[in-house]
C-alpha cells in the first residue's frame, strides 16, 4: 500500500455532513470516502494516479 501523509483540511460543516452520510451509504469512513472521491475524479478528468514500477523515484 502506498505511503499515507497526514493533512489538515478545513471543510464547511454541512459539506462535510453530507459527505459523512454518503460515507454512512457506501459503508466507508469519512476518510476513505474522501479519498475515494478525490481518486474518481482524478480518473474523471484524465490526471490517474500512474503506479510506480520498481525502478521509479517515489513521488514527493
Amino acid at each position: 500500500m502506498a505511503d499515507r501523509k497526514p493533512f489538515l483540511l478545513r471543510i464547511d460543516r454541512e459539506t462535510l455532513d453530507a459527505v459523512q452520510r454518503w460515507a454512512d451509504d457506501d459503508l466507508r469512513s469519512l476518510n476513505g470516502q474522501i479519498e475515494f472521491l478525490l481518486r474518481r475524479v482524478l480518473k474523471e478528468v484524465g490526471r490517474e494516479i500512474k503506479q510506480n514500477s520498481a525502478n521509479d523515484e517515489k513521488p514527493r
